[in-house]
């Protein structure tokens, strides 16, 4: 969330009166502001997170106007992020910055994640059409580099990466999974699950994003599907559609009652 407020050029912002000149990889708000952005209570707890991570070397900040602004900056930004040189006014609504795998791997190993850290996580390790990486042709896949080329991840795995219990971690992905922002596919015995992510084609290149479909997967990870696994999706399937039928059936006899009443 800091990355994404930091300036890329030289700017600056006025707050009581008072200019403050914000240079690149740094940003200037109201302590109120920042506390919103953390989902901190109190700003307690927000200068303790703040603090964590001045302690971890990723950023340095001081409070001006009698506590009420926060001035950060980014450490190594011009390293991995282009530093323009001019002056202009930055627009933080739209574009991107660069975020190290070592920075992210170092956060994910300070303590327990929040689910905006591990969707975060999620997206820093996707992997779209890449020959190394089994099943990332189907769709962008997550890929946690472990050296085997192999995007399939057990709940504990994951749990381990976010400092969370299996269970935890097997609840977070069906969160994301009903709000549409991954799709899972859990294969029989010890295999693991594959993680693709919604929207991303059209989020990082502006192209259609595409269908994934099971089987597709199982045939790129030389899996095997169970019959049992497509008999249960067929019945859901038909049962989901018997209840769609008897609604549209029960909405045209409806129509039909209502459009006789009138006549009548």
């Amino acid at each position: 969330m800091l990355c994404c407020y930091a300036n890329f050029r030289t700017s600056y912002q006025r707050y009581d009166g008072i200019s403050y000149i914000v240079h690149p990889g740094q940003w200037i708000c109201p302590l109120r502001e920042l506390r919103t952005w953390f989902r901190a209570r109190t700003n307690r707890q927000l200068l303790r997170q703040l603090d964590l991570l001045q302690r971890h070397h990723f950023i340095e900040y001081d409070l001006l106007g009698r506590g009420q602004l926060v001035q950060y900056s980014i450490l190594d930004w011009p390293r991995y992020n282009t530093v323009l040189d001019y002056s202009c006014p930055c627009q933080k609504d739209s574009g991107f910055f660069f975020l190290p795998m070592s920075a992210a791997s170092r956060l994910l190993s300070l303590g327990k994640c929040s689910e905006m850290d591990a969707l975060l996580d999620l997206w820093m390790n996707a992997i779209y059409n890449d020959h190394q990486v089994a099943g990332s042709e189907a769709g962008p896949v997550v890929y946690l580099r472990n050296g085997t080329g192999s995007p399939l991840v057990s709940y504990a795995e994951l749990g381990k990466r976010w400092g969370v219990s299996k269970a935890t971690a097997g609840r977070i992905l069906s969160k994301f999974a009903q709000l549409e922002y991954i799709k899972t596919f859990s294969f029989p015995g010890r295999s693991g699950t594959a993680i693709y992510l919604q929207n991303y084609l059209s989020t990082m290149f502006q192209i259609s994003d595409v269908m994934v479909d099971k089987e597709e997967v199982a045939m790129a990870l030389n899996l095997c599907i169970r019959v049992q696994d497509c008999a249960q999706d067929m019945s859901a399937y038909r049962a989901a559609r018997r209840i769609w039928l008897s609604r549209a059936a029960h909405q045209i006899a409806r129509s039909a009652f209502q459009n006789r009443t009138r006549r009548f």
